[in-house]
């Protein structure tokens, strides 16, 4: 079960970069693939951005989530071990 919890927090960090690299390009947000990863990543980034809001325009609130992610994946796979 673990190993199953690992690989889904991996495919969600690569959700999460293909989300990061889309703020940087133009891009219409109304198109299918911007709004599934808009859909996916938004609920948990914005709880964090009410916390932590941009500073200076950036969004610090992705890299708050990779280390969640990380943290989470060492503690699986500790229990693993």
């Amino acid at each position: 079960m673990e190993i199953l919890l690992v690989k889904a927090i991996g495919l969600y960090e690569w959700v999460m970069i293909a989300r990061i690299v889309l703020t940087w390009i133009p891009h219409n947000v109304n198109h299918p693939a911007a709004q599934f990863l808009y859909k996916i990543t938004e609920p948990v980034l914005n709880p964090i951005r009410r916390v932590i809001p941009p500073v200076m325009g950036i969004d610090f609130s992705p890299i708050i989530v990779f280390v969640a992610l990380g943290f989470i994946k060492r503690m699986l796979f500790r229990g693993l071990l």
